[in-house]
């Protein structure tokens, strides 16, 4: 699946690793919770849709790691770096086994198609 990024010979080589750490740190720790985790939920504070994502996956009796990164008043330069990482815009952003599965809605549908499946 392609996506459509600026290409590194339009970015000046002045800046070009600046660009490449951009979110790294933040990036590393998704990563590191995706590997000591089966399923992560990445949200923010004020939003419901993440709290939603988090009801279902306890409703379904399934672990999972959530990291929380600032709310609409604070710490977008955090989230940024994961929007821009993923492709995705919103919050939640749930990764299952290391794959990224999109937002509460998608996780719905592997819910009730049985593709996830609870403990309960």
């Amino acid at each position: 699946m392609p996506r459509t990024l600026l290409p590194e010979s339009r970015i000046h080589h002045a800046i070009r690793d600046k660009i490449s750490r951009a979110g790294a740190e933040i990036i590393a720790e998704v990563e590191a919770a995706m590997k000591a985790n089966e399923i992560v939920v990445v949200g923010m504070k004020q939003n419901p849709v993440p709290k939603r994502a988090r009801r279902m996956l306890d409703a379904a009796g399934l672990a999972y790691k959530y990291l929380e990164y600032g709310s609409y008043l604070g710490q977008y330069r955090k989230r940024l770096p994961l929007k821009l990482w993923t492709g995705w815009t919103t919050f939640p952003m749930i990764f299952v086994k290391g794959v990224f599965v999109g937002g509460a809605d998608d996780l719905e549908k592997l819910l009730t198609s049985g593709e996830l499946k609870g403990k309960r």
